[in-house]
Formats: structure tokens, sequence, C-alpha cells
């Protein structure tokens, strides 16, 4: 026999859960390689990023002998004042109860009852006003009915 396996031990081998039982060992090397790998990446990304940080920094040099050669002055970056909201409406600000329940008598009101309002309001407003002249003519009896 000429270096023959045992067909049931090769193939039970192979079979999750079957063979030797060296299976704690397996999953002790394959999660040993995973932190080997994520850190191999981890130094590559690190080295890539202090690359384009070191050529960003010459750019910028040979930009500033640009400037200085041709005296312009350097554009001063714009900050925002507000950050730009996402497109995603679930990112987007939460409104308050507030603000939901205004939203919603804005759109339940048509033109003519907007128009209304506004008038009503004018109307209490320039009665206030009377009022007031009235009672100080009056030396403080307010006698209007």
């Amino acid at each position: 026999m000429f270096g023959m396996l045992n067909p049931v031990s090769a193939v039970t081998s192979q079979l999750p859960g079957g063979g030797d039982g060296g299976d704690e060992g397996d999953k002790e090397k394959e999660e040993e390689a995973e932190r080997e790998r994520l850190e191999a990446i981890k130094e590559a990304n690190d080295r890539r990023e202090e690359k384009h940080r070191k050529m960003e920094e010459e750019r910028e040099g040979m930009r500033q002998n640009i400037r200085d050669k041709y005296n312009i002055k350097k554009k001063e970056e714009i900050v925002p004042e507000e950050p730009i909201m996402p497109d995603n409406p679930l990112m987007r600000k939460k409104k308050t109860p507030e603000e939901l329940a205004a939203e919603a008598e804005a759109e339940d009101q048509d033109e003519f009852t907007k128009l209304k309002n506004t008038i009503e309001t004018q109307i209490n407003e320039v009665k206030q006003q009377i009022e007031e002249k009235f009672h100080i003519l009056s030396g403080g009896k307010c006698v209007m009915q």
C-alpha cells in the first residue's frame, strides 16, 4: 500500500465539526490570522495617509512659493455657518410638537381664512389702542360698552 490514506478520515476531516477535534486550534489560528490581517490593513492605511499628508505639505509649499513670487494673497477658506444637512430624511433635524402643530394648522388654512385671521388681529389691535386712549382721556374711568 503505497501511501494510501484512510478514505473515511480524509472525508470526515473536511466536514465541519468532523475530524480530529482540532477545531479549537483552527479557530485560534483563524482569529490570529484575522487580527494580523486587520493590523496589516490598518498599517497600510496609516502609511497611505502619511504619504498623502506629506505630498499635500509639499504641494502647499509649492503653492506658497508661487504666491510669494507673484504677490498673490492666499484665499481664506470660507467656513459655512450651518453644517450642510444631508438629503437623507433619517438624518434631518427633528421637529418639535409645536412646529408640527403649526405646520398642520398652516396647511389647513386656505387663503380666505388666513386673510380673515389677519384682519381680525388688526381689528383687535385697533380696539386695544382706542380703549387705552379713551381710558387716558376719561381720567381713568372706562365707560365704554
